[in-house]
């Protein structure tokens, strides 16, 4: 079993095959709204705004989960974090997208109960039936002062607290799988040891090209569904193999410790 292994997902373009905050402004037909004011403001604030403007036009919340429910994702995705929880794995996701997607997406798929916790921007439906997309660190009173990533997400520091809590529980080893440029900064936290599984083709995958000599971590990059199960559930064996080595030949060493020590003299009475 993989009691020993922690498996970080980010979401948008990882678990799922879009991202999941222009599916929604797309598929309800706001996306012309979207681009005219997407260089005016924080994304996380521009996606909290737009959210306002879909509940003034009449769409609710259960148009967005809708919506949701048919956000485009590989068939193998879903069996690949199954077949990761059920060898013993504590999987969590660190994205930028918001806690109302990801719990919508992840119960509609049948996988919520597979992961241990969700670190995304917080999200919740007002009185008025609005739904409010708050950032993840408040910039304005307590900026995260990281220039490798937008105000609102440093992946980095939520990665080293889910480091600071694996050495409390025993737990040695990291998976990182990632498309994004959010998804650099975190990799560079990522110890010997440990694998990062950047989206080949995507932001990560450049940055971790041009940047390699900074990572400790070893790298596997996948392209598709069947790359990151077939990948994953690789690391996952291979991490298992090499631990239970570890275990017997600890075991061995011991016994062969005890062989070594001196007889006991017999005493005579």
């Amino acid at each position: 079993m993989a009691a020993g292994i922690v498996v970080v997902f980010d979401f948008d373009k990882t678990i799922i095959d879009v991202d999941s905050d222009n599916w929604v402004v797309d598929e309800l037909g706001f996306t012309g709204l979207f681009d005219q004011l997407l260089n005016t403001m924080p994304w996380n604030s521009l996606m909290d705004r737009m959210m306002k403007e879909i509940h003034a036009n009449g769409k609710t919340i259960g148009d967005i989960e809708r919506v949701l429910q048919h956000v485009p994702i590989h068939p193998r995705i879903v069996p690949a974090i199954k077949a990761a929880h059920s060898l013993g794995c504590d999987l969590r996701v660190v994205s930028d997208a918001n806690v109302f997607f990801i719990e919508t997406i992840l119960k509609h798929l049948g996988i919520r109960e597979c992961f241990s916790e969700i670190n995304t921007n917080p999200g919740y439906v007002d009185e008025e039936g609005r739904l409010r997309i708050l950032p993840f660190h408040d910039f304005h009173s307590s900026p995260h002062g990281c220039s490798r990533c937008p105000p609102n997400m440093c992946k980095s520091m939520i990665v080293e607290r889910i480091q600071a809590s694996m050495a409390k529980e025993g737990k040695k080893r990291m998976i990182y799988l990632g498309d994004g440029i959010g998804d650099f900064c975190p990799s560079l936290k990522l110890k010997a040891g440990d694998f990062m599984m950047p989206r080949k083709d995507f932001p990560v995958w450049e940055l971790i090209k041009e940047n390699g000599s900074l990572l400790e971590a070893e790298i596997h990059e996948w392209s598709n569904g069947e790359d990151f199960e077939r990948i994953l559930l690789h690391l996952i064996n291979m991490i298992c193999i090499e631990d239970s080595q570890f275990l017997a030949a600890e075991s061995k060493f011991q016994a062969i410790s005890i062989e070594a020590l001196p007889k006991p003299i017999p005493v005579p009475f």
